[in-house]
């Protein structure tokens, strides 16, 4: 398949909010590519590169050479050459990189080079991808929507089905379910305002802490053990503590969703940062083991002695679980029959609280009734966490891509100095609506002391409400901290750059140089 066709595509799903038209491009789309093609086909249209880190930014893709004239480049060319940019290491990689790059897009149409960059970048965006694509892969195949659904679930990868289905058709599908050391996409949750809005959305519910550790799967069978990360990524040598706490489980066969936190003496939770740092560390691990012991907590079942969990309620995986795993390694949670009891109502928003005391992040509500929807996000499973925002200032934004081209898209954000200067402390593009992309375009093209290949420097003056996670150190960013999950609430014309958020504000939440 020509990266022509699949930039063209990309352009026309970005380019209509319809679902149903998105699932019928897609379909158009997988009906012309080829079974070897489709796991990439799929991965570049969601915005993805299997090589995840290229280790190309801004400075070898802000000056493109001369576009070429007409379409040759293939997907699988594409791949090649990233694939090579990938495994540059060393002294002169960052030169060889550039070079490269530079030979990638002078190959590419104007179009082409648009779409490569925005796929290295991270700003091909299109909106509901894999639900629409999971559509449109049914439609091109003539297979049942909700099966090909449930195959991505248990596949744990939309690249895999598709190039199932078009190889072998309907029946393919068959061959993808739930099997003791293949990892499964994870259920996730949507968000609630608050404890009393999850209760009246869910009815009967159980409402369990939310750890802010690193979500992991945990697959045993007999003595072999195997762990997971969200992404479907192995780490188990990485955490002997998970394996040992897996070994001990009453069953000899089992699936666990769960997270992997850590603990000060105190017993309160460590930063998440703390926790990344470790579970991303391959190398010392007994080192890093005695320096930063590891707990697993599991809040689900997913699969027990050779029984499939999945269509299950919560009420009935949640009893399953209580038999296979001890108590320090279950989740907290307290279990609402009745809503409309003031006092089961009450003893709900304790437990919140009291969850927050002891410093977990918030809560996850979750039906009763509810079966586990692997790799779906959920209306039963709902997240209730405070959210903290920040009076910031704009200091710079850099040009988008895909339906953003033209306009000012990734805010680069300051907190005041006390000498009144700025430090920044991330950037994001997240929160942002059309309407709102095409005010700030107009604003801060107004602001703009100087012109870059990559967006506008803006005098700071703009101040901008953001909500984020939490705070983390970030030895990226000039006072060593940065925003979690940063996106744009609103922006405050009413407030003056002097009367935006202290570095020192930032620091107090958590994070920062120890």
């Amino acid at each position: 398949m020509l990266l022509a066709d699949l930039a063209r595509a990309s352009r026309e799903i970005a380019a209509t909010s319809s679902r149903t038209e998105k699932s019928a491009l897609l379909a158009a789309l997988f009906r012309r590519t080829s079974p070897d093609e489709a796991p990439l086909v799929v991965t570049y249209l969601a915005g993805r590169l299997p090589q995840r880190r290229t280790g190309l930014g801004w400075a070898a893709l802000k000056s493109p050479p001369p576009p070429a004239g007409s379409p040759a480049l293939t997907v699988a060319e594409v791949d090649a050459a990233l694939e090579a940019v990938a495994a540059l290491s060393g002294k002169g990689a960052g030169a060889a990189r550039t070079r490269l790059a530079g030979e990638l897009l002078g190959a590419a149409t104007a179009e082409e080079q648009r779409f490569l960059t925005g796929l290295i970048t991270g700003e091909v965006r299109q909106g509901a991808l894999d639900a629409a694509a999971v559509e449109g892969l049914a439609e091109a195949t003539g297979a049942d929507a909700a099966d090909v659904r449930r195959a991505v679930m248990l596949g744990g990868s939309l690249g895999a089905v598709a190039r199932a289905l078009l190889t072998d058709g309907p029946a393919a599908l068959a061959a993808f379910r739930l099997d003791v050391g293949r990892p499964v996409l994870p259920m996730l949750a949507q968000t609630a305002k608050d404890v009393d809005e999850a209760l009246d959305r869910l009815g009967p519910c159980a409402v369990e802490e939310k750890l802010d550790g690193i979500r992991v799967q945990v697959h045993r069978d007999g003595d072999e053990v195997r762990v997971f990360t969200r992404t479907l990524d192995e780490i188990t040598a990485r955490l002997p503590e998970v394996v040992a706490a897996a070994r001990e489980l009453t069953a000899r066969r089992a699936v666990l969703d769960g997270e992997v936190i850590a603990l000060d003496p105190a017993g309160r939770p460590r930063r998440f940062q703390d926790i990344a740092g470790r579970v991303g560390s391959r190398l010392d691990v007994a080192g890093a083991r005695d320096r930063l012991p590891l707990f697993p907590v599991f809040f689900d079942l997913l699969s027990v002695d050779g029984r499939d969990l999945l269509d299950l309620s919560v009420r009935e995986r949640g009893a399953e679980l209580a038999r296979v795993a001890a108590g320090p390694h279950r989740v907290r949670r307290a279990v609402v029959e009745d809503p409309d009891d003031p006092q089961q109502r009450a003893a709900a928003r304790e437990f919140a609280a009291l969850t927050l005391e002891r410093g977990h992040e918030g809560v996850v509500v979750k039906a009763l009734d509810s079966a586990y929807g692997a790799g779906r996000r959920g209306a039963s499973w709902l997240k209730v966490k405070p959210v903290h925002t920040l009076d910031l200032v704009v200091l710079a934004a850099e040009w988008g891509h895909g339906r953003r081209t033209g306009r000012l898209s990734n805010l680069h954000l300051g907190a005041r100095r006390p000498d009144g200067t700025f430090a920044m402390l991330g950037k994001t593009f997240k929160g942002l609506t059309d309407a709102l992309l095409a005010w700030q375009t107009e604003r801060l093209r107004a602001l703009a002391v100087a012109e870059e290949p990559w967006g506008v420097r803006v005098r700071p003056e703009l101040v901008v409400e953001i909500a984020f996670d939490g705070v983390q150190r970030s030895s990226r960013y000039p006072e060593g901290v940065t925003l979690r999950f940063a996106r744009v609430v609103r922006y405050r014309e009413d407030k003056r750059a002097s009367e935006a958020d202290t570095v020192a504000t930032v620091r107090a939440l958590g994070g920062g140089r120890d």
